[in-house]
């Protein structure tokens, strides 16, 4: 069946209706390529963080948003996985460099808004963001994590942190053909850090996954389904949905009450 381009997906539109439209927040999906359990794709993060950036976008869209979703970014921060076969790292401050790049092409172009809606856990842009403020004063950039846009614990029974079941009922729902059987995936069984700072998440340190999972997955999959799946990936692209509507009629001069 053919599908018009939609015309906030900057990669399906064209010239013709680009340059006739005044675009006011750009949506940066960013994901990253890494093992996810057994049963789920490496494109993993990306598959969620592009479907949430576009779902959302379409939603604003048809409430006036004048939102433009730019391409995926598919390599994430994977310093820990690196003795995981094809896990592809980016360093943070690749990260900056691509971003900056990106938003003096924004500047340019005067669209003075930008949301990174992360896909991946080990991904952190808000030291990013700090700098870029200061290159870049015009334009507004922020952040936000896709799963975090809605209560997981009101949709699945143990959500996870990695391929666990919030993460595995979503792709099942959005791309059912790429992910293996249920009793193919391991249990996603998890070591902590001995150390009661660590442990308790006030001392942050970056971990080794290999040596705390054996299967890449840090929570059980089991229980998941495309139907809890369906339901939450209503639920935080409506919530990010109505932030980009939000943003579009922000004022940047008059942000704060």
């Amino acid at each position: 069946m053919k599908s018009d381009p939609r015309p906030y997906v900057l990669a399906e539109t064209n010239w013709k209706n680009v340059k006739t439209e005044e675009y006011t927040v750009a949506i940066l999906p960013w994901g990253a390529t890494e093992a996810h359990n057994y049963h789920l794709p490496y494109g993993t993060d990306n598959i969620l963080a592009e479907n949430a950036a576009i779902e959302a976008a379409k939603k604003a869209w048809s409430k006036e948003a004048k939102v433009i979703v730019l391409p995926n970014i598919p390599f994430g921060v994977n310093t820990g996985q690196m003795d995981v076969d094809l896990c592809i790292n980016m360093n943070p401050s690749t990260q900056m460099a691509v971003l900056k790049d990106l938003v003096q092409v924004l500047e340019a172009n005067s669209i003075h808004k930008l949301v990174i809606v992360n896909g991946h856990g080990g991904n952190n842009f808000k030291q990013i963001i700090r700098e870029l403020s200061i290159i870049y004063p015009t334009v507004f950039v922020c952040s936000l994590n896709w799963w975090q846009a809605a209560k997981a614990s009101d949709y699945f029974h143990e959500p996870g942190d990695h391929a666990g079941e919030l993460e595995t009922a979503v792709v099942m729902h959005l791309t059912p053909n790429l992910v293996l059987p249920l009793d193919e995936a391991g249990d996603g069984d998890a070591k902590t850090f001995k150390i009661k700072g660590l442990k308790d998440g006030w001392v942050s340190a970056q971990r080794k996954w290999t040596e705390v999972t054996k299967d890449t997955g840090v929570g059980n999959p089991k229980m998941a389904s495309p139907e809890n799946g369906a339901n939450y990936f209503r639920a935080v692209t409506d919530g990010i949905a109505d932030f980009f509507v939000a943003l579009h009629h922000a004022d940047l001069d008059d942000m704060y009450e």
